[in-house]
């Protein structure tokens, strides 16, 4: 990391000054990238909302394995059959508890049950195609965070170029403000020798206000481009950022930039009409029957913690819901419905894709041609500039001339900068729209 720099801005508010200190902290583009690929805030929003797929995809894991549970039971009674079927159970029985009396009027008798049951799922469709809805879900959750990366990675881009624009345009204006005091100081020795009327001298005075005002806007949009910046990387400092790299041309071609289906945002469209698929075999599954087997092993005593008397059952089970009202047919027609309409938004989504490609390509070739435009009316305003200059100082050009020429060269200067941005940031979205 550079060196952090300190210095003062200067801001005339009311009639006042005051000095505030700012941090200027020079940094790259890459720099930048690092720290949002790092620290966004959106960035890691998406990474758990990715988690969170992936939790409920293992819950399905119970479509495989086991439901396993333990516990211990303690009671106490004088109910004629639970008696009876405690003593029987602790192996306890005696010929004595055949007496009619004492099977109709037990004494109290304690039970203390230890139980272990195990339940296995054989066959269960139904939660198969859940658990592969799951499994799409949570793929596609993953591409929708690559594909955050990749917008976020376009706005460091677009973030980055703001604020080298805002520093040029500083630069330009900073420039135009010399210019400015040096014409009006022509202005008032021409005034003093007679040569100009004050008229003219309050235009050039007009102008040097003008000057100042765009000047002092250009600097608070290299605050605001810095706070983006500070916003992009959760950084919440918000100092002022300095870039260290020019704003040029790069150099690009369109070639046979397409919209690709391995687009990440595409992809996931994809997985998740995929999983309302499976959602809908589901409940198409859910008509069919139902196979899991079950074992317990269970241990009692008349003393807690014992097991003087034990036991074991095992078996399978085949269950089927053969009606539930008409539930089970409403709910299949909707995930049918919902997945016929996610096959439509996708389609319509890659049609959008495409359409958007289109009119990129075009603002490319509209920008590429703007940006020769604008660097020959910048070689032609500069020209302009310096000759009707030369003439001012002579006393054979106007005032207002002059003043027109200078103002035409900042906007020519301005327009340049601000159309290799466009230029450029047209570049980057193409990259967007067609990476895979």
């Amino acid at each position: 990391m550079k060196n952090k720099i300190h210095i003062a801005l200067v801001l005339l508010f009311s009639g006042h000054t005051f000095l505030i200190a700012q941090v200027i902290v020079p940094i790259t583009k890459t720099e930048v990238l690092y720290k949002v690929l790092e620290g966004n805030t959106s960035i890691k929003i998406s990474k758990e909302e990715f988690k969170q797929a992936r939790a409920d995809y293992r819950q399905t894991n119970a479509v495989f394995l086991p439901n396993i549970t333990a516990s211990h039971t303690a009671i106490a009674t004088t109910n004629p059959l639970m008696a009876f079927g405690s003593k029987l159970n602790q192996e306890i029985l005696t010929q004595n508890d055949f007496n009619s009396t004492l099977l109709n009027n037990p004494s109290q008798i304690e039970n203390f049950a230890t139980k272990l049951e195990i339940q296995q799922p054989l066959i269960n469709l139904e939660s198969m195609f859940q658990r592969k809805a799951s499994k799409s879900k949570m793929e596609a959750m993953a591409l929708k965070t690559e594909r955050t990366q990749d917008y976020l990675s376009l706005e460091v881009d677009k973030a980055y170029m703001q604020l080298q624009l805002a520093y040029k345009a500083v630069d330009v204006l900073e420039k135009a403000l010399e210019a400015a005091n040096a014409n009006k100081n022509l202005a008032d020795d021409s005034f003093k020798q007679g040569y100009l009327q004050r008229a003219d001298v309050l235009n050039v005075e007009v102008r040097v206000t003008e000057v100042q005002n765009q000047l002092q806007m250009a600097k608070s949009n290299v605050r605001n481009a810095s706070n983006y910046l500070s916003f992009l990387m959760n950084d919440e400092r918000f100092v002022v950022y300095v870039s260290t790299e020019e704003l040029t041309v790069s150099a690009s071609t369109l070639e046979d930039k397409t919209v690709s289906e391995n687009r990440s945002d595409i992809k996931a469209m994809q997985f998740t009409s995929n999983a309302f698929e499976a959602m809908n075999k589901a409940d198409k599954m859910a008509f069919l029957p139902k196979l899991n087997a079950f074992g317990s092993y269970e241990m009692y005593d008349d003393q807690i913690f014992q097991a003087n008397a034990n036991g074991y059952l095992f078996g399978a089970q085949i269950s089927w819901d053969i009606f539930q009202g008409s539930k089970r047919f409403g709910k299949t027609q909707k995930s049918k419905a919902e997945f016929e309409k996610s096959k439509l938004e996708y389609k319509q989504y890659v049609s959008q894709s495409q359409l958007e490609l289109n009119k990129v390509k075009r603002a490319f070739l509209d920008a590429e041609n703007k940006l020769k435009l604008t660097e020959l009316a910048l070689q032609q305003s500069d020209e302009s500039l310096r000759i009707r200059t030369n003439r001012f100082k002579e006393g054979l050009e106007k005032t207002s001339d002059l003043l027109m020429a200078e103002t035409q060269y900042a906007q020519k200067q301005l327009e340049y900068y601000q159309t290799i941005f466009e230029y450029n940031y047209t570049q980057a979205y193409l990259h967007f729209l067609t990476k895979e």
